[in-house]
This record gives structure tokens, C-alpha cells and sequence, in this order.
């Protein structure tokens, strides 16, 4: 049998080369951008290990889940980890990131997640990356979720390992993902005799054999189908105009956030304050007595194609996940998620404003 997606042609070095400058310029950046045959936690777990050990004193901020996770990988390197953990209804600031570097002088590695997806926050990166510039610690950055959805600039803000998947906001593969490692992260995972060598975890591997080699020769076939759908989901996104995808996560954030309030029920946003939410999911708090992940189950029998999913976990009692990114950034799919939760609600026997809510979304777009 013949099929689009079987018995392509080999994907050469220099293609693969210009995928990654296509990612670079969406980051802007002007730092080293390695593109991992993997799911984002490749990248991830391997920056870490490839930069933290036994001498490192890292601060691990905790604004949800993947925070927690980092946290565990720091001190399986045998770092000495000090948790910043927040609310998961709120973001950190700046002045708690400096008043831990004034408790904790000897912080120089420090670990934050942009926008927990998982928990609807977005952390200020500009503000913090200027604290972390003037203590002079390394800075890491898990960007997965907020690329595409608002702007994500390593450079300008001074991080040293900017991590991306395109599976979120950019509506691209979960399969492969990318980092942008400075040069300061480049000495860091040389000077560690416990970076990973000969691994796939292993970033320095990439550094010696590609990017050092001049991108002439990758280390392994790579994930083509991955590595194409990549390319095509960079190439949306510059002919739509990267402001353009921003600024439709935005509105659909806007409108959830302003639609959940007007349809009531005891309905609210999960993320107390709008500037602290994130554009790429709206996180809601569900109404008290009613078991969140029972809920977006009895709405998502009416479309189970609808982007609602209830809190992992423990939070799967209380929370309700819009993911509006990627496709599903518009006003219209936030009001049938609008509305699916709405007759859900109904079912419970809570009073609604299904029409009010349709209409505070369209409005309450950005």
C-alpha cells in the first residue's frame, strides 16, 4: 500500500538544521537551539541533569505540578534543592524570588515553569529573569505551554536553557521538542562530571557531535514525521503572524474567563487574579458539592471532542481545565465549552445564564 506518511525520502542534516533555525527566530534568540527527538520531558529532565550535581544550590519554584518534578530530578543529581512553593491559584513574584536569594545567597541554579497549563497560571519570566540576572544564577525555563500563547524571549530575559514542545499553544507534534542553551549552560554541563554522555538524555552529546561539528552530521535518524509536522506548525505560524496566535490565546482566555462568570452556577475562575492567568488554558474552580471531574464527564458527553478536562489528581475534585490552545484558541470553542458545562450545571440543579454567558464570551474577548 502507498501512504503520505511511508517511504519518505531520508531527512538530510542541513534540513534539519533549518527547522532549527526556524525555532530560533520564533524565539529570537541568538543562542544555540537543539531540537530532541522526544516529548518535551526529554529535554527537560536532560537540561537538568546535564547542568545540576552535587555542588549546586538550585531554587525550585513551585507554581504546579511540573515545578514538583523538577524539584525531584534536582536532588536525584545530588543537588541541594530549596522549594519555593506558591499557591497553585497564583503566580510567584520577583520579591519572593529576591528574598530567597537573600536567605540562600549561595542559589546558582534556578528552575520555573512559564505556564502551568495544569494549574492556568503564568508566572512573570521578565521581572524574575532580572532577579536571577543580578544574583547571576542559572536560569531554567520550561516554556512548553506558553510558547505560542504569550511571548517567550530567552534572550531578553536572560535564560540560560529555554524549554519548548510544540503540542500546546503552536498546535504542532507532542513527538519532538527543543532547547535554547546558552553559552554559560554550555560550560555548566562541561564543567559537571555528571552530565549525561552517551544518552540520549545527554545535551553535551548534541553540543560536541552536532552543533560543534556545524550541523553536518546528526547523531541518529531522526523522528521525521515529527520533525515535518514540526516544520509545518512553525511555517503556520509565521504566515498567521506569531502576535496574531498570541493575541487569539489571549482572547480566548478573556472569554472564558468572562463567560464563566456571567453563566454563574457557582462557577469561578480557579486563577484569582486575570493578570497572574495564563493564555493557553482557563483554569475554573467548581462549584461547592459538585465533583469537578463528574461534571466536564456529564459535558463531555454532548461533544467529547471539547477541550475540557477536570484537574490531575487530587485537584481533579475541584478544578475544570479549558485547554483553549493551538485550534481551539477562539471565542467559539470557549462558548460551546461555555455551554456544555452549562447544561451540565443545569442537570445539577443550579441556575444558569447560558445565554448571558455566550454573550459575555464574545464580548469579553480581548
Amino acid at each position: 500500500m502507498t501512504h503520505p506518511f511511508l517511504d519518505l525520502a531520508p531527512l538530510s542534516a542541513a534540513h534539519f538544521a533549518s527547522i532549527e533555525d526556524r525555532v530560533a527566530r520564533l524565539l529570537d534568540t541568538r543562542q544555540d537551539v537543539v531540537i530532541m527527538q522526544g516529548e518535551a520531558l526529554l529535554p527537560l529532565e536532560g537540561a537538568i541533569r546535564g547542568t545540576a550535581g552535587p555542588g549546586t544550590t538550585a531554587l525550585n519554584v513551585i507554581t504546579g505540578p511540573y515545578g514538583q518534578t523538577f524539584g525531584d530530578w534536582l536532588r536525584d543529581c545530588g543537588a541541594t534543592v530549596i522549594d519555593l512553593a506558591v499557591p497553585f491559584h497564583t503566580a510567584v513574584t520577583a520579591a519572593q524570588i529576591r528574598e530567597a536569594f537573600a536567605e540562600h545567597p549561595e542559589i546558582d541554579f534556578v528552575s520555573l515553569v512559564h505556564a502551568e497549563a495544569a494549574t492556568g497560571n503564568t508566572n512573570p519570566v521578565a521581572e524574575i529573569g532580572e532577579a536571577v540576572r543580578e544574583h547571576g544564577a542559572l536560569f531554567y525555563l520550561d516554556a512548553v505551554a506558553s510558547i505560542g500563547a504569550e511571548p517567550v524571549l530567552p534572550d531578553a530575559w536572560g535564560v540560560d536553557l529555554c524549554v519548548i514542545g510544540a503540542q500546546k499553544a503552536m498546535g504542532g507534534p507532542a513527538g519532538v521538542s527543543a532547547v535554547s542553551v546558552s553559552e554559560r549552560a554550555w560550560a555548566r554541563m562541561s564543567a559537571n562530571p555528571k552530565a549525561p554522555r552517551r544518552s540520549y538524555l545527554s545535551l553535551l552529546d548534541w553540543k560536541e557531535r552536532w552543533v560543534d561539528g556545524g550541523r553536518k552530521a546528526l547523531l541518529h535518524a531522526p523522528a521525521q514525521l515529527e520533525m515535518l509536522a514540526l516544520e509545518a506548525c512553525v511555517e503556520r505560524i509565521e504566515a498567521e503572524g506569531l502576535a496574531t496566535v498570541m493575541a487569539r490565546h489571549a482572547s480566548a482566555a478573556a472569554a472564558t474567563r468572562a463567560g464563566a462568570a456571567a453563566l454563574g452556577g457557582g462557577l469561578e475562575p480557579y486563577v484569582y487574579d486575570a493578570t497572574e492567568a495564563a493564555p493557553v488554558a482557563t483554569t475554573l474552580r467548581a462549584p461547592s458539592g459538585v465533583v469537578a471531574s463528574e461534571l466536564v464527564t456529564r459535558a463531555l458527553e454532548s461533544d467529547p471532542a471539547l477541550p475540557l478536562a477536570a484537574g490531575g489528581g487530587a485537584l481533579a475534585k475541584e478544578m475544570i481545565r479549558v485547554n483553549h490552545y493551538g485550534g481551539d484558541a477562539t471565542v467559539r470553542v470557549v462558548q460551546e465549552c461555555l455551554a456544555a458545562l452549562g447544561a451540565a450545571l443545569t442537570e445539577k440543579g443550579l441556575d444558569v445564564d447560558l445565554a448571558g454567558a455566550l454573550r459575555a464570551a464574545a464580548e469579553g474577548r480581548r
